[in-house]
């Protein structure tokens, strides 16, 4: 009995110690594409978007893609590099989708983005599509 108890007090400890994570995006990573008109991205459970950052950028030439998304991250979100426009609204969302600026070039773009953990964490990342 006691193993049993020990077993689920730690599988409630470790759920509850994750950290929130973009599960899905769409285009999906590394995938070539006409030029999208918006960039979805789905979280394991619902984010307070005031607290979160979202860019997409073109990945700069001779740049890698971690570099391009963190130089994305520390962008205005009204700044000429990015192609992602700025938010309309600041909720809570289980997914969430990025209007692009019209008119992308072909190139790489990096999605890159910075979530706030429930646990109160930053939890950070990215993913790059091509625009054919």
């Amino acid at each position: 009995m006691n193993k049993r108890i020990a077993l689920l007090l730690a599988l409630g400890l470790s759920s509850a110690l994750a950290h929130t994570a973009v599960t899905a995006v769409t285009p999906a990573m590394n995938a070539t594409v006409a030029p999208p008109r918006r960039v979805q991205l789905r979280f394991s459970e619902p984010i307070e978007l005031r607290f979160s950052t979202f860019r997409v950028m073109a990945v700069p030439a001779g740049m890698a893609p971690q570099a391009a998304a963190a130089a994305a991250l520390a962008e205005k979100a009204d700044s000429a590099k990015v192609v992602s426009l700025p938010l309309e609204r600041a909720a809570l969302a289980a997914q969430l989708g990025l209007s692009l600026k019209p008119g992308l070039k072909a190139g790489t773009y990096v999605v890159a983005w910075k979530i706030l953990s429930e646990d109160g964490h930053p939890v950070t990342g990215f993913s790059t599509f091509k625009v054919q």
